[in-house]
C-alpha cells in the first residue's frame, strides 16, 4: 500500500489538537476514542475519519502529490500510537493520572513532530528495526 505522505501528516496534526486537549482536560473517553482511531490506522490508515477526512475534503484541493510512501512504517506508527493512546487511557479512567499524562504526552510529542516536521518516529522505528533484521 502507498500513501500520500501529506496524510499521516494532516492526520498528526489533528491528532496533537487532540491530545492537547486530554492532556488540559484529563478526559480518558477523548483518548479512548484516539485509541480506536489509531486501532483503525494500524489496519490501513486511509479508513481513519482523519484519512477519510483528507481524502475526501482536503487532498482534492491539494493536487496529486509529488511522491508516495510505503504504508507499512505507517502502520506501526499507528499501532505504536495505539499502545501509548490505551497507556492514556488506562491511567485516566483509573484514577491514575501521573500515567495518563505521561501517554499522552509520549503521543502529544510524536504527533507534533509529525505534523510540523514531517518527522514520524513511529516509521523511523520500524525502518531502524527491519535494518537490525537484515544485519
Amino acid at each position: 500500500m502507498m500513501l500520500d505522505p501529506r496524510g499521516p501528516r494532516f492526520s498528526a496534526g489533528l491528532t496533537t489538537i487532540l491530545f492537547v486537549v486530554v492532556l488540559l482536560t484529563g478526559n480518558g473517553w477523548l483518548a479512548l476514542a484516539q485509541a480506536a482511531v489509531f486501532a483503525v490506522g494500524a489496519y490501513d490508515p486511509r479508513l481513519t475519519p482523519y484519512g477519510l477526512l483528507y481524502r475526501y475534503l482536503v487532498a482534492p484541493r491539494l493536487g496529486p502529490p509529488a511522491e508516495r510512501e510505503d504504508g507499512a512504517p505507517v502502520r506501526f506508527a499507528q499501532a505504536v500510537g495505539f499502545v501509548f493512546a490505551t497507556l492514556t487511557v488506562v491511567g485516566y479512567l483509573s484514577g491514575a493520572t501521573v500515567v495518563g499524562a505521561v501517554g499522552a504526552s509520549f503521543a502529544l510529542v510524536a504527533a507534533f513532530l509529525n505534523a510540523v516536521f514531517g518527522l514520524c518516529l513511529g516509521c523511523e522505528a520500524y525502518l531502524l528495526i527491519k535494518r537490525l533484521r537484515t544485519a
